[in-house]
């Protein structure tokens, strides 16, 4: 019953159902390519029926799934049209290990389709497993720079506002989701400007900071002293000076003893007292 609610609004936003104009004949020629032999195609194509899991494999989506990228990389981009139908079809399976499979490789089905099909047609997958299962979710987190660095500038920046959300999962001690997302923000500092990095990205850290676990909390310390550097390059000084008197007073003069230990740890990461002097003159 989980399973069937979450999927009720995952991909009721998503653009995956085909297109219905189409008659059977017209549906058949648009998957005619010649790269490989028709037939063998075919029978793969055939496989994602979900009839077929159902009644021969239950297995055998999840197979299909697995296989999907090698086949587009097989197919190459021009024949994307070939398997957009069977993608989309996976991608709202009933079986979230199917979906999760889908996660897991939809960076490289990516790079393989290059920007304008991954804008067009992977981007409402992608939106779609934002909002699925932890299982699910798992495999974005996994590749979420992967992903994110293959869109468009301004398309990439509409994920800023649904970084948080990953702090939330359904199980709070699931604390390896929070730590992979510690991890994928130190890769995204490269994608972003200072002022995202400042206004977005810093609330998440800060937030990682003070994570009960403390496997979390070492990589967040990380990611603080790393966009502390990343700051002191930009051309805006102002972004850094403020984060420094954050960290002072959220840490440095925290009155409790933990509180002025991460201050310690997140200095000792990068050797930050080099910057000390910069931001306090």
């Amino acid at each position: 019953q989980g399973m069937d609610s979450a999927l009720h609004y995952i991909h009721n936003d998503s653009d995956l159902s085909t297109n219905s104009s189409f008659s059977p004949e017209e549906e058949r020629k648009s998957k005619v390519q010649d790269v490989v032999p028709q037939a063998l195609l075919d029978q793969y194509l055939s496989m994602t029926d979900p009839s077929r899991a159902q009644t021969v494999d239950t297995e055998i989506a999840k197979h299909c799934a697995y296989s999907l990228p090698g086949v587009a990389l097989t197919l190459g981009r021009q024949n994307w049209h070939c398997l957009k139908d069977t993608y989309e079809t996976l991608a709202s399976d009933m079986q979230w290990k199917v979906r999760r499979t889908l996660a897991f490789s939809i960076h490289e089905l990516a790079v393989i389709l290059g920007d304008q099909l991954t804008a067009g047609d992977l981007v409402p997958v992608f939106n779609g497993f934002l909002k699925d299962l932890d299982e699910v979710r798992i495999g974005v987190l996994k590749h979420l720079h992967d992903f994110l660095k293959l869109l468009h500038v301004d398309k990439r920046r509409e994920y800023l506002y649904q970084l948080q959300e990953f702090l939330v999962t359904d199980n709070s001690r699931n604390w390896r989701f929070r730590a992979e997302l510690a991890e994928q923000l130190i890769l995204l500092l490269d994608l972003y400007s200072a002022r995202d990095i400042y206004d977005y990205l810093r609330p998440i850290a800060f937030s990682l900071c003070a994570d009960k676990v403390s496997s979390v909390r070492w990589i967040s310390y990380k990611l603080v002293s790393e966009m502390v550097k990343k700051l002191y390059m930009a051309s805006t000084p102002t972004f850094v000076v403020d984060l420094m008197n954050e960290l002072v007073e959220k840490f440095c003069r925290c009155h409790k003893w933990s509180g002025r230990q991460t201050f310690v740890f997140i200095c000792q990461v990068k050797c930050l007292f080099i910057y000390i002097p910069f931001c306090f003159g």
